[in-house]
């Protein structure tokens, strides 16, 4: 091993064995990284997507009961400081329920049944520092122990492999990331 650099080979859906080297993985790492593999990463952010949709919807629906369970007290103001703060955390709540749908709206489109030439939205990108999926921002995940970075397209990483081709050789962060399959 080279640089302190640990070598380890990908086995890919068509059958062809990519090597690769990296800190990241596993020595003698053999994973089978299949179109299962990439439905996983994508019904992660689908979730992920659906929780945050869910959590905003609960809170609304949470606050607008809390504003109606108010009732007038003795205190006219405890009644009208208690309805001000419920009608506050009704107005900042559809904030996050509109991000988690244009979240929605960016995971929508991805088909995973095309493959490309070029790395695009739904691609995995099998480098020498790592298996980065193209979608939304969710960060590391792992799936049988093998480890999986999930990136926005929009984000500094993303920008840089979006378009890449197998091959390619892309740097980031004073970095150079080599493309040795696309998936």
């Amino acid at each position: 091993c080279e640089g302190g650099q640990v070598d380890a080979s990908i086995q890919v859906s068509r059958g062809l064995r990519v090597d690769i080297s990296t800190t990241t993985i596993q020595p003698a790492l053999l994973i089978m990284i299949s179109p299962a593999v990439k439905q996983r990463l994508y019904d992660l952010c689908q979730k992920y997507v659906v929780d945050r949709i869910d959590a905003a919807r609960q809170a609304i629906a949470n606050a607008q009961n809390s504003a109606n369970e108010e009732t007038k007290s003795s205190s006219g103001d405890k009644y009208e400081t208690g309805r001000a703060v419920a009608q506050l955390e009704i107005e900042k709540n559809p904030q996050p329920l509109n991000e988690a749908h244009k979240l929605k709206s960016v995971l929508d489109p991805i088909r995973l049944d095309i493959s490309a030439d070029a790395a695009q939205m739904g691609s995995l990108v099998v480098t020498d520092h790592g298996l980065f999926f193209l979608a939304i921002s969710l960060g590391k995940v792992e799936i049988n122990g093998n480890p999986f970075v999930i990136i926005s397209p929009a984000s500094p990483l993303g920008k840089q492999l979006i378009g890449a081709k197998r091959g390619d050789k892309r740097s980031f962060n004073n970095q150079t990331y080599h493309v040795k399959e696309l998936i």
